[in-house]
């Protein structure tokens, strides 16, 4: 059952990507696509991308070529949305210290772009790790970008554990869905890595597709999450009026804020 091209593949493949158009269309439709717009655009484009893939793998009129430039235009795309979505999110996490918020925002998705064209430029000339350059230097930067989002991600989450901030339950779902789904790819990767990507040592072809699966049957749970925590309202908890203590990120903010106005 757990084979290429099975029944279980397809869904795997097809499923979770109808589930995010749907999420994109109930968030469209609930007017969220202005509260979080760069995640909207992700799940949305990701999820064209990923059926248009799986369209073009099932046709035969579409050669190899062409199935793996499709795919390295989708890496593409998916990268630079995912690092403004990581922006989006470290706006809405720190979004009561504005200056600071918006100086992290443009820092983190000018440098995420910046990377993604960096890694792009090295992958596409990197030495070939399998029969073809272009499926190794896809896999390159393909991990690239996940290992750029993951410790992006833990930065956000580490800072805002420091700080005591609590993001809203939308934010803490949209960031928790990707930093699982990263992690579990860079954890296959890793796997792969070890038992040796050339063509001969290399992992058993059938341990390869298993790691497959569960990076399909992952996105599939983040796409679930992203549902939990966006769509279900959750009990509101009452605030104390008693006002914080500052904090050093206070701090930051209010000497950015009259550098910036200087």
């Amino acid at each position: 059952m757990l084979r290429a091209h099975s029944f279980l593949w397809y869904y795997l493949w097809v499923a979770p990507n109808v589930l995010a158009v749907g999420l994109a269309f109930v968030l469209r439709r609930r007017k969220l696509h202005k509260q979080y717009p760069f995640f909207v655009a992700f799940i949305a484009t990701a999820a064209v991308m990923q059926l248009t893939l799986c369209v073009a793998d099932i046709v035969p009129a579409v050669s190899g070529p062409t199935w793996w430039r499709i795919f390295w235009t989708d890496l593409i795309v998916q990268g630079i949305l995912k690092f403004a979505l990581i922006g989006e999110i470290f706006s809405h996490v720190f979004r009561e210290y504005t200056s600071v918020a918006k100086l992290s925002r443009l820092a983190i998705r000018g440098v995420g772009v910046t990377l993604i064209l960096t890694a792009a430029f090295a992958a596409a000339y990197a030495p070939a790790s399998s029969r073809f350059g272009m499926i190794s230097g896809a896999h390159i930067l393909e991990q690239t970008i996940y290992l750029i989002e993951t410790g992006l991600l833990a930065f956000i989450f580490l800072l805002s554990a420091y700080f005591r901030l609590t993001p809203a339950r939308p934010v803490l779902g949209i960031a928790l869905g990707l930093g699982v789904s990263a992690c579990v790819h860079l954890g296959t990767w890793a796997l792969l890595a070890n038992g040796g990507l050339a063509e001969s040592g290399g992992l058993p072809e059938s341990k390869k597709i298993l790691l497959d699966f569960l990076n399909m049957a992952t996105y599939h749970v983040c796409v679930l999450i992203w549902f939990y925590y966006v769509l279900i309202p959750h009990k509101v908890v009452t605030k104390s009026a008693v006002p914080l203590p500052e904090n050093n990120l206070a701090v930051w903010n209010r000497e950015l804020e009259r550098l910036l106005q200087q």
